[in-house]
């Protein structure tokens, strides 16, 4: 089992301490800190308390080797989606079900329809199955590990076409993507 309770920690905002407090009772910084590296063992009782000041599930507290986690792999701007330097884990969120790989997109500015701070999940396409995403929001990798993003308006053989979210923004295509990810939730704080 891999220990997430850093990942929930930091995409939540939170330091060490804020964490610490939070819990019920309060504990020290460097508890957390055991409990994130694995140096002090990981009970159920820590779990449904680290939890609880988290607001999660105590299942999302920990996952499975064998499942590979989602990731955060660019964020969008007012200049189209921009790859970073280093994925980060994306939490799951607990009604969302399918096949094929999960990634996600922060929204860093507005853009479009889209808020700062909403998270884009999108799911993975690959051959027949990139029909269905005709007139739908997707992410297409391009070559040097940049992206484009927007509506899927056009396909003819390996080429796509994909109009950006912005106004008065051109077409954009690209040539025999591996994959194409298709808007399958967005996730917005109110």
């Amino acid at each position: 089992m891999i220990n997430r309770i850093r990942d929930i920690r930091k995409s939540k905002g939170m330091t060490l301490a804020e964490l610490a407090e939070a819990c019920d009772p309060p504990t020290t910084p460097q508890t957390i800190g055991r409990l994130e590296t694995g140096m002090r063992n990981l009970s159920l009782k820590w779990m449904d308390r680290i939890a609880a000041a988290l607001q999660v599930d105590p299942e999302m507290i920990v996952r499975s080797e064998e499942t590979p986690a989602p990731m955060v792999i660019a964020e969008l701007t007012g200049h189209g989606p921009d790859a970073l330097s280093k994925p980060r884990e994306a939490l799951l969120p607990s009604d969302i079900a399918g096949e094929g790989a999960l990634t996600v997109i922060s929204v860093k500015e507005s853009v479009g329809e889209f808020r700062p701070g909403d998270l884009l999940w999108m799911r993975q396409l690959e051959g027949a199955d990139v029909s269905h995403a005709i007139n739908r929001d997707v992410l297409v990798p391009r070559p040097g590990g940049r992206f484009a993003f927007g509506r899927l308006i056009d396909r003819q053989g390996e080429l796509v076409g994909i109009l950006p979210p912005g106004s008065g923004q051109k077409q954009q295509v690209v040539d025999s993507p591996p994959w194409i990810a298709v808007a399958e939730m967005l996730v917005r704080k109110l």
